[in-house]
């Protein structure tokens, strides 16, 4: 499974101080633990970044890949940003990856950014009409997304289906509802889509000591339903993914298999 570390996001005040005074010295550090951790892609989310978002972003996916040779997943809603940050990434380390589009009108443009420059996208499965109710509505909002992206040039297998994940604190009958739509998702093509979730937004909310425990079980449970992808602290979660490729038996089992 592809872990898409989390931890550079603008909420942080480490990282949010950083990005305010352009020093690369924390921006790069968290993204090197988080490779070494296992990440495959490194989040960058600079959030709505309404003034000087262009520069913001190129600015981090350059600190980025000065250090780590992974592709960035570009978090943002500003269209601008994204793309000042499509045109200076070094693909050399891969595909980068938008966050993301929606069935949101205002979000169709990111499919155009994606086609245009060869990018993977996130399809995050909501809308102007509020949060879907369930796994089948999320279902329905996925295959408008999905036909929308062919439309755009955006092959299937270019895309990730999120179900969107909520507070379990506020909406715990939607864990459930993640967990059936990951599996409905995979069923909408041949071959299945790609399926990611922000992992940590289950936990929201809820006392520190819960947070991984929650992280970790709902992280299992997707898996075991083919989850493919999750935006996450790698640190946290490599050893759960690497247990349960084990237990599925997509890995082969060795003593070692912790370090592999």
């Amino acid at each position: 499974m592809l872990i898409i570390g989390e931890k550079l996001s603008i909420i942080a005040k480490i990282v949010r101080e950083a990005m305010m005074k352009k020093d690369k010295g924390p921006i790069q550090d968290i993204a090197i633990f988080q490779w070494k951790s296992g990440a495959g892609v490194i989040d960058a989310n600079i959030g709505p970044a309404e003034d000087g978002g262009e520069d913001l972003m190129q600015w981090m996916v350059t600190a980025i890949q000065e250090v780590v040779p992974l592709p960035v997943c570009l978090d943002t809603t500003n269209y601008k940003a994204v793309e000042a940050g499509l045109r200076v990434h070094n693909n050399q380390w891969g595909r980068p990856l938008i966050n993301s589009t929606s069935n949101d009108p205002e979000r169709f443009a990111m499919l155009e950014l994606a086609a245009r420059y060869n990018s993977q996208i996130i399809g995050l499965t909501v809308g102007k009409g509020g949060l879907p109710a369930d796994a089948e509505e999320r279902a329905a909002i996925a295959a408008d997304i999905m036909a929308r992206a062919a439309e755009y040039g955006v092959a299937l297998e270019d895309l990730y289906l999120d179900p969107l994940v909520l507070q379990v604190a506020t909406s715990q009958d939607h864990a459930l509802h993640v967990i059936k739509a990951v599996k409905m998702f995979q069923e909408l093509n041949d071959p299945p889509m790609k399926t990611v979730v922000g992992l940590s937004n289950v936990s929201n909310g809820c006392p520190k000591h819960l947070r991984p425990v929650l992280n970790n079980y709902f992280l299992s449970l997707l898996m075991y339903e083919g989850l493919t992808a999750a935006i996450a602290d790698a640190h946290e979660i490599s050893p759960i993914v690497k247990t349960i490729d084990v237990l599925l038996g997509k890995t082969l089992y060795a003593h070692s298999y912790m370090e592999m």
